[in-house]
C-alpha cells in the first residue's frame, strides 16, 4: 500500500494534486454535517489521527474551523465572512443591517440561525450596545431540540424529518402546527433558564425556510409573553430578509 509520510493511504490518487489542500477540504466537508470530535473527523475523513488533528487546529487558527461549548470542531466564522465578501451568500450579506435595525427597535440581541445537521448555528448576530451583553456569538452551535429558532427551523420540514426532529424535543407536533399557523415562535426558559426568545422564518427564492431570525434576552425584559411584545418586529425583519433573497438563486437548492 502506498502510504504518505503522515500515514494516509495514497493508493487512490484523486483530488487537485495538492495533498494538504485536498485533506483540509475533506475536514471542512466532514464538518458540513455538524460538530465532530477528533475521533469523528478521523472516522469520516479516513485521515490519520495526527493529520486530522494538525489540519483541524491549523484551520482553527485561520478561523475556518472553531469549537463548540463541548470542544467539538465546527465550521468557523471566517467561512461566512468570505462568502459574504464574495457576494455568494446574500443571506449573510443582507442580514447585518436588518439584524442591527431589529436590535435597535426591540432593545434585544438579534441573531440569524441556519440548520446544520442536528444542530443550529448562529451565522450572524447584533449585540446590545448598552448594559449586559447576552448575545449568542457567531459560530455558536445550539440544539435543535429547544428554543424558538429550533422550532422555526423544524416546523416546515418534510414530515419524516420533522418526526425525527421531534424525538427528545421540548416542543410537540401540535406546538409546531401552531407555529406554522401564526408564522412565528417563542420560548420562555426552554433552552436556558431565565432566557426568552422570539423567532420567525426566512424563506429562499422557492419559499423554503432556510434560516430563522431571532431576538433573545432575559425574561425580566422580554416578559413571559415575548411573542406578544416582539413578534411583529421579528416577523417584519424576517420578511425583509426573505424579500432580499427573492432575486437570488441557489440559496435553498
Amino acid at each position: 500500500m502506498d502510504t504518505s509520510v503522515d500515514g494516509t493511504d495514497n493508493t487512490t490518487k484523486t483530488g487537485s494534486g495538492v495533498g494538504v489542500l485536498d485533506k483540509a477540504a475533506r475536514v471542512l466537508a466532514a464538518l458540513e454535517n455538524g460538530p465532530q470530535t477528533l475521533a469523528g473527523l478521523v472516522s469520516t475523513t479516513h485521515l490519520a489521527r495526527p493529520t486530522a488533528h494538525r489540519l483541524a487546529v491549523a484551520l482553527e487558527y485561520h478561523r475556518l474551523v472553531t469549537r463548540d461549548m463541548h470542544g467539538r470542531f465546527i465550521l468557523g466564522p471566517r467561512l461566512g465572512e468570505l462568502a459574504s465578501a464574495a457576494g455568494e451568500d446574500r443571506l449573510l450579506a443582507a442580514s447585518s443591517p436588518i439584524l442591527i435595525a431589529l436590535r435597535d427597535h426591540t432593545g434585544e440581541s438579534a441573531q440569524l440561525f441556519r440548520r446544520q445537521g442536528d444542530q443550529r448555528i448562529c451565522v450572524a448576530s447584533a449585540e446590545r450596545t448598552l448594559g449586559l451583553r447576552d448575545s449568542i456569538p457567531v459560530g455558536a452551535t445550539l440544539s435543535m431540540k429547544a428554543g424558538s429558532a429550533a422550532q422555526i427551523l423544524l416546523a416546515w420540514e418534510e414530515p419524516e424529518r420533522l418526526h425525527r426532529g421531534l424525538q427528545g424535543a421540548t416542543f410537540s407536533a401540535h406546538h409546531l402546527s401552531a407555529v406554522r399557523k401564526r408564522g412565528w415562535a417563542h420560548s420562555i426558559g426552554e433552552r436556558e433558564s431565565g432566557v426568552a426568545s422570539v423567532s420567525a422564518p426566512v424563506r429562499g427564492p422557492s419559499g423554503r425556510v432556510i434560516a430563522a431570525v431571532s431576538i433573545s434576552g432575559p425574561i425580566e425584559r422580554m416578559t413571559k409573553q415575548p411573542g406578544r411584545l416582539h413578534a411583529g418586529a421579528v416577523v417584519t425583519a424576517a420578511k425583509r430578509l426573505s424579500d432580499v433573497l427573492q432575486t437570488t438563486d441557489g440559496l435553498d437548492s
